[in-house]
């Protein structure tokens, strides 16, 4: 199936699962409609649901099958993103401002926990298997996991942590849901036991995929990323760009960029932003995260060739190959 059209149609079937401001009998709750299906119209590449789609069909699953799992997981992505960026008091998300933004925190927090549910409905409306079911929660508890060790850190003032700390972190938070549980949700969805090799190969391009996003939160072109470029140094995350600078400069420099990292942002001056952000684009330091999102790229599609070419549909197994490869390349 066409990437473009099999996109179409997982957020269409998102939507369909969604409240319409028009069947409202209250403004209130037009604007409640209006909400829930923000995040979700304003698109995104449905990555993780495409993944999950030629997961399914190249283990010889029904498309019909597939689609509302795929939907069901691209639904936790946009509740999951509303309730990071109140974490995260962030200003933006895919070019526009964070829905928080726009209608305050308790509002878009109850957004959030509303899509939760119709998380949840779609599934059982679509019978799926236990094991599916299982599945999300692992989603769902390992992403609280690694948001939960990335938060503390913060707010901790926590500096003295290593790369293995932010792997561990990320592989929680960012590299669980991005491929290892698409790729396991399409073979369960198909009935089939998931490979042993997913879990490992799905970790490294997840893993892969966060770093490249580190790298476009200080490289990337604000229209193409849809994020505020340097977002990660106004909320003070512990990427692995950071830990790398870190350690290797000097005391002077460490001294005033923990300040910095340790003020909240309201008070951060951005002078003293724009000072971080240079230095660390000057340093070596981006050059060495990217490259070890392309050594783990490398490693995770090593692992997955082989036992990608024993499913019986080669087709949607060599299209979910060249959607991983884009995927940590940000080139879908």
């Amino acid at each position: 199936m066409n990437p473009i059209d099999l996109r179409a149609q997982i957020q269409a079937r998102m939507l369909e699962a969604l409240p319409h401001p028009d069947q409202a009998v209250r403004a209130e709750l037009a604007e409640y409609a209006r909400m829930l299906r923000d995040y979700p119209e304003r698109g995104g590449k449905m990555l993780r649901g495409m993944l999950l789609v030629y997961a399914g069909l190249a283990h010889g699953a029904r498309l019909e099958q597939l689609l509302p799992v795929a939907a069901a997981l691209e639904l936790f992505q946009n509740w999951a993103l509303i309730h990071d960026d109140i974490e995260d008091a962030s200003e933006e998300r895919r070019g526009r401002p964070a829905l928080h933004r726009l209608y305050g925190m308790p509002l878009a927090l109850n957004a959030g926990d509303a899509l939760h549910a119709r998380m949840w409905a779609m599934l059982i409306e679509a019978r799926a298997s236990y094991l599916v079911l299982d599945e999300f929660v692992r989603v769902v508890d390992l992403t609280a996991q690694g948001q939960h060790l990335e938060m503390s850190w913060m707010q901790t003032h926590r500096f003295d942590l290593t790369e293995q700390d932010y792997l561990l972190m990320c592989a929680q938070k960012a590299a669980y849901y991005t491929a290892v549980a698409p790729l396991r949700l399409g073979a369960l969805s198909a009935g089939v036991e998931p490979p042993a090799t997913y879990i490992e190969a799905g970790l490294n391009l997840g893993i892969g995929f966060q770093i490249v996003d580190d790298v476009l939160n200080l490289e990337g072109d604000p229209v193409k990323y849809g994020k505020e470029i340097a977002g990660d140094l106004w909320e003070g995350k512990r990427t692995l760009i950071l830990l790398r600078w870190l350690s290797q400069a000097s005391e002077p420099e460490r001294i005033r960029a923990e300040t910095l990292l340790r003020t909240p942002r309201e008070a951060k001056h951005p002078e003293e932003v724009a000072w971080l952000h240079q230095r660390l684009r000057e340093s070596g330091a981006v050059a060495y995260a990217q490259a070890e999102a392309e050594r783990r790229l490398a490693a995770g599609l090593e692992a997955l060739r082989p036992v990608l070419a024993e499913l019986p549909d080669q087709e949607a197994a060599q299209t979910m190959l060249r959607l991983l490869e884009s995927l940590v390349r940000r080139e879908a």
